[in-house]
């Protein structure tokens, strides 16, 4: 019998033993399911974020067109660069959430002896930054002013789609017939829509939350325009570009950066050679067709460096920006950027302390 008794003790202590040991190895499968799966919308600790908490996406786009260039004649000639800009920030469903245009208009006269008549060292405001110097207001039926106007328009596009801004009423000359726009906006509005059709389909996941603003920074220069002589004169038109969101801390929680080239090539006589209707594509739409890489000591094109500036820049404040480290050429000699950039930064820094600075205007 006692034999029996101890038999059957140590059954029971196996039986336990095993049950034990199965409660241990279920242990780590009951903790993840506490968390919840996300294939299965089982999660209540990391609900997907919607609305003004979500996630966003940020765009830039750049239209730019030389068309209405002129030969020299009686009066000097013009090269005459114009870029549509608008930066947007998209909504998970595909509504804008936040956008800003403006225009670089950038002229550059020369003589009908080929010899560039505009002071080389210019600085080129855009429409935005001219304000009331840009004189429209007199002119306008409404009494307001080209920037007031863009202003009116991207107002007016928040918490639309592509397609909504694509149905909306223009008479013959573009200009809106909408009601909701007939007292804001009298200006030709192809070119908004255009540029804010781009930029949506541009706009890429960089950091931004729905509830943060965007600004827009734009800046041009001539500096590399030259007289015809042998070879025909060149009016070149480097303008710049920054889009960046910021969160309430004033932190960049995005940042785009782009640059454009445009150029008109004149004769001796003061006629232009260029094709004025011919495309002019951003260095981020060039990409390699750019061909910086073959030069590049670090083997990367312009766009993969300005893209890796704007990383930099994003979750620091303009201030921090600011203060990277530069040689005397002015490339980063930063720990972060050595490996990553190589072009110089100073128009990168320029355009995005401008773009901090229209936010919230």
């Amino acid at each position: 019998m006692k034999k029996v008794l101890a038999l059957l003790l140590c059954t029971t202590l196996t039986i336990s033993m095993f049950t034990g040991c199965g409660k241990k190895d279920d242990a780590p499968k009951e903790e993840t399911n506490t968390t919840g799966d996300a294939s299965t919308g089982d999660s209540e600790e990391a609900p997907a974020e919607t609305g003004e908490t979500g996630a966003a996406k940020t765009g830039l786009a750049v239209i730019t067109s030389v068309a209405s260039s002129k030969d020299a004649g009686e009066e000097d000639g013009l090269a005459q660069a114009d870029s549509t800009v608008a930066a947007v920030l998209v909504g998970e469903d595909g509504k804008i959430i936040d956008c800003t245009i403006d225009v670089a208009q950038t002229k550059v006269n020369f003589s009908k002896e080929g010899k560039i008549a505009t002071d080389l060292a210019s600085v080129f405001k855009s429409k935005q930054d001219l304000g009331e110097e840009y004189h429209m207001k007199g002119a306008s039926g409404i009494g307001k002013e080209w920037n007031e106007q863009a202003d009116a328009f991207a107002a007016y596009a928040i918490g639309k789609t592509v397609e909504d801004m694509k149905g909306i009423a223009v008479n013959e000359e573009g200009v809106p017939t909408d009601a909701d726009l007939a007292s804001s906006v009298t200006v030709h509005i192809g070119d908004f829509v255009s540029a804010i059709e781009k930029a949506v389909n541009n706009a890429k996941a960089l950091g931004a939350g729905a509830s943060d603003k965007i600004g827009l920074g734009v800046s041009s220069a001539v500096k590399s325009s030259k007289d015809a002589g042998d070879e025909d004169g060149l009016a070149q038109i480097d303008t710049s570009y920054a889009a960046l969101t910021q969160g309430a801390d004033g932190k960049i929680t995005s940042c785009v950066i782009d640059a454009s080239q445009s150029k008109v090539n004149f004769s001796k006589e003061g006629k232009i050679t260029s094709d004025l209707a011919a495309e002019i594509k951003t260095k981020q739409e060039l990409g390699a067709e750019y061909d910086m890489s073959s030069t590049s000591g670090i083997g990367k094109e312009w766009n993969e460096q300005a893209d890796a500036f704007a990383a930099y820049a994003t979750g620091k404040t303009v201030d921090e920006v600011k203060g990277v480290a530069l040689n005397e050429e002015g490339v980063p000699s930063d720990a972060d950027l050595t490996s990553s950039v190589t072009v110089h930064v100073g128009d990168f820094i320029s355009t995005i302390e401008l773009a901090a600075s229209h936010i919230g205007k």
